[in-house]
């Protein structure tokens, strides 16, 4: 099997990682918070360290405002309902993925949520009168994906960052598709809140998420439950992380987080970075020359997240995903949870794109083979 999907999901993990989760569910059984005995203690620590590694890993500092999740979408969610009242505004970007839209259409239908959508151009930038317009309304958020997951285009992150905060709006940043591929220092960058999954980029198990706050940027708790915390008291501990971390941690699976964390670490990810962006390179530069195609978002030389995504004008795009599956070829057809971001690119009335997502572990000869394929069904 080839696999180019790893957009949606790494495949494989890191080194290390099946064997941490492992090694965790056999020696860590303890429930961290719940109890004196060493097992629980252990179990402690062990979480203690891996969040202290994210944060470092991440570039930010007060790795207690640093809370796990199950995935970037809960992570999202938490910041959403808790920043945005009754009758508020929003703005978020042409480009942003269901788990920002889905949240934010029911606050709009049950709390009247005005929705503003900032359009991006292929390359992720706004027109900057119309940027200024926007803040100039004062949303209470100002919604931000890092990298899309459709085009790859890189809104330019530390510029928007700016004039939101020139404005007096927080920013949050969905980093789903940049975190574990571009070398970003999240604590310089300077965003409000930052939301994240751990089986992305990140190469760890799924079942893994990261919230960020930034200091000064409390949020409700989501989720009321046992944190092992303050256990006299009926209502939710006040202190983070506790607060937003109600019920039994993924142990295991943050285990293996730290694995691919550590594994990231050593290889860096600027190696990370160069190697797939010469994948993608690769495939752009073979499916240019083929007839019918368009590739979405920005140009060959343009920098752009781990994906190649593209149209048809001579062939249905379920066929050719088809024609991909049968020669055992794993990518993705179709809207990508993302119908906002394909009907700012035009694509949504062909029934999406098919996306084209490689990983550090891609050969080289994958994508050759990939590009023959294409040839051939297109011949």
């Amino acid at each position: 099997m080839i696999y180019l999907d790893n957009a949606a999901t790494s495949f494989p993990k890191a080194p290390g990682v099946v064997q941490a989760v492992a090694a965790s569910m056999e020696a860590l059984p303890g429930s961290v918070g719940r109890a004196s005995h060493p097992l629980a203690r252990e179990a402690a620590r062990a979480l203690y360290d891996i969040r202290n590694q994210a944060a470092a890993f991440l570039g930010l500092d007060h790795p207690e405002r640093l809370v796990f999740t199950k995935n970037a979408t809960e992570a999202l969610n938490v910041v959403l309902r808790g920043c945005l009242g009754q009758g508020g505004r929003v703005l978020v970007s042409s480009l942003e993925h269901n788990s920002v839209m889905r949240p934010l259409r029911y606050l709009e239908s049950t709390a009247g949520l005005i929705v503003d959508i900032l359009q991006l151009d292929p390359e992720g930038r706004p027109d900057p009168k119309e940027l200024a317009l926007r803040l100039g309304l004062r949303p209470e958020l100002f919604v931000l994906t890092g990298a899309s997951n459709v085009s790859g285009a890189l809104p330019p992150l530390g510029e928007l960052l700016a004039a939101a905060h020139g404005h007096g709006v927080p920013v949050l940043v969905d980093a789903s598709q940049l975190v574990g591929h571009l070398p970003v220092d999240f604590g310089e960058l300077g965003a409000d809140y930052l939301a994240l999954p751990g089986h992305k980029g990140l190469l760890g198990p799924a079942g893994t998420g990261i919230l960020w706050l930034a200091p000064g940027r409390d949020l409700p708790a989501l989720i009321h439950g046992g944190t092992g915390s303050a256990s006299d008291k009926e209502f939710q501990p006040e202190v983070l992380p506790d607060r937003l971390e109600a019920g039994t941690h993924n142990l295991a699976s943050l285990t293996g987080l730290g694995a691919a964390l550590a594994w990231l670490s050593s290889q860096g990810l600027e190696a990370i970075a160069r190697r797939e962006a010469e994948l993608c390179q690769a495939l752009l530069e073979g499916l240019e020359g083929l007839p019918g195609l368009r590739i979405l978002g920005p140009g060959r030389a343009r920098p752009r997240a781990a994906l190649v995504s593209l149209v048809s004008d001579i062939i249905p795009l379920d066929e050719l995903a088809l024609a991909l599956d049968r020669r055992g070829i794993a990518t993705r057809m179709g809207l990508h949870c993302s119908p906002l971001a394909h009907r700012s690119l035009g694509s949504l009335a062909r029934g999406g794109a098919l996306r084209l997502s490689p990983g550090p572990f891609t050969p080289d000869k994958d994508i050759q083979a990939t590009l023959e394929v294409f040839q051939e069904v297109l011949a």
